[in-house]
């Protein structure tokens, strides 16, 4: 496979949406114009059903690698979705069952297709799951990697130490999850390893298995995170994540409600935009252009490179007539709830309206959410979803059903 120095792409991988190169940007730009074939991956635990818009940064970033000729892995984590990463979590993850992570990946292949060219002909990428080799491991094996690591080095993990303040467990199970991801590494001899920024302290797990075991370096490629005004990330494990499979208008309606101050980072981090495009988005915010406008923007371009140009047209003429010239005759995103009954908050959760129980406290408290176009001032209302009612917080607009 003949590897390729395109200089717009290198800059692209080494500059858009980066977030930290280790050891160094110059290593990782060295090894680009080497000539040499990488083995470059970045795993996806299918702790949900789906990928959700947060994995594309990463997913850019393999495509730009193919691009390349480089052999890229997309690594499905079917071993580590059932232990759960402890990064960010400040309680202990339910353990998922082996049949329910098989049901939660079966459309991972496919959805990352929409971003990654997997069957590409001349350089097509590897799919692999790494319960292929963690499942083969005996007791004295997990001993052995485990003795490469010391609690020392686990207990700096942030939240294991607020956990420690709080006194809350810490489990030993989650100790094992970064020793996992390193040997991920070791088993595909990995040259690079593309993450969020929040798996930082488990890529450098694999950084060191990887000198220990093979005696080579391995870059760190840590992409930034989109967060919301008040510094959490958008993500499954917030609740307010958009879905690989939403529906066009569930994901242009769920970009139109990002504050004003995360759409530039959203160009850059979600979608194909270019630097210098960028930059001017900038400057347009920055000359007082109506904010709306340029949202507009990124919700149609997010919208159309997950589903197509024709759905996103659709999706901001349903927006349009829905949140702006107020129209009826448009169908109403519909989600379906397993439960017959539901408080308020909890659902404003579950349909991605708010990140937190408390958070959905303070939007009804605010006076933000109608239900069937009435006011509701109780978090706690009991929801009957046999009535399919119509739940809206500020611009967002579903329709709840119960699905038995």
């Amino acid at each position: 496979m003949e590897i390729k120095k395109d200089k717009e792409i290198i800059e692209r991988i080494l500059k858009k949406a980066v977030e930290q190169i280790l050891p160094t940007e110059e290593a990782l730009r060295n090894l680009l114009e080497s000539g040499k074939r990488l083995n470059i991956y970045q795993g996806f635990d299918p702790t949900a059903d789906t990928l959700h818009i947060g994995h594309t940064v990463g997913m850019r970033k393999l495509e730009d690698f193919r691009k390349l000729g480089h052999h890229v892995i997309f690594l499905i984590g079917d071993f580590t979705a059932r232990v759960g990463d402890p990064s960010d979590k400040t309680a202990t993850r339910q353990m998922l069952t082996k049949e329910e992570v098989e049901q939660n990946m079966k459309d991972y292949v496919k959805q990352a297709s929409k971003i990654i060219d997997i069957s590409n002909k001349e350089n097509p990428v590897e799919i692999l799951y790494n319960g292929e080799w963690l499942e083969k491991l005996n007791f004295g094996d997990i001993i052995k990697l485990a003795s490469k690591f010391t609690v020392q080095q686990m207990l700096k993990r942030d939240m294991f130490q607020k956990r420690l303040q709080q006194n809350k467990p810490i489990h030993l199970n989650e100790f094992l999850y970064p020793v996992m991801q390193g040997y991920d590494c070791v088993m595909m001899n990995i040259d690079v390893e593309i993450g969020g920024n929040d798996q930082l302290f488990n890529m450098l797990a694999g950084r060191d298995l990887i000198m220990s075991e093979l005696g080579k370096e391995k870059i760190v490629l840590t992409t930034k995170l989109l967060e919301t005004a008040d510094g959490k990330k958008m993500g499954k494990s917030e609740g307010n994540m958009i879905k690989m499979n939403d529906k066009p208008e569930e994901i242009y309606g769920k970009v139109m409600a990002f504050n004003d101050d995360m759409i530039i980072n959203g160009f850059e981090i979600l979608t194909s935009t270019s630097m210098n495009q960028v930059k001017e988005y900038k400057k347009r915010l920055n000359s007082k252009e109506n904010p709306m406008k340029l949202k507009k923007e990124l919700a149609f371009k997010i919208t159309s490179e997950i589903t197509s140009v024709k759905e996103a047209k659709e999706a901001q003429k349903f927006f349009e007539s829905v949140f702006q010239n107020k129209g009826e005759d448009v169908q109403i995103p519909v989600i379906e709830i397993a439960k017959e009954e539901i408080p308020l908050n909890q659902l404003l959760v579950e349909i991605g309206f708010a990140t937190s129980k408390s958070e959905a406290k303070r939007l009804v408290e605010q006076g933000a959410v109608k239900i069937a176009g009435k006011k509701i001032t109780q978090y706690h209302h009991l929801i009957k979803t046999s009535s399919k009612p119509e739940v809206r917080v500020g611009r967002k607009l579903c329709k709840i059903i119960f699905k038995a």
